[in-house]
């Protein structure tokens, strides 16, 4: 199953409730990427699987301090 490894997200599931009300079971995953990320500190790609909202993160505020701030060591 897709986890991403800075925020946790992880599969939910659910139902699929149909017009008669009938429940099947349904998964809901996250939108979880494996993306290389340049690691200004260490000088080196990083190989990652977060979700789009972290790329979002590490793009914005560079890996190290989102790793920091998530509690995360790479």
């Amino acid at each position: 199953m897709a986890k991403c490894s800075f925020t946790g997200k992880k599969p939910m599931a659910g139902n699929r409730v149909s017009h008669s009300h009938r429940k099947t079971r349904h998964w809901q995953l996250p939108n979880v990427q494996s993306k290389r990320v340049w690691d200004e500190e260490g000088g080196r790609w990083v190989r990652l699987r977060v979700s789009t909202r972290a790329l979002r993160t590490i793009s914005k505020k560079g890996l190290a301090q989102a790793a920091k701030d998530h509690g995360f060591t790479y």
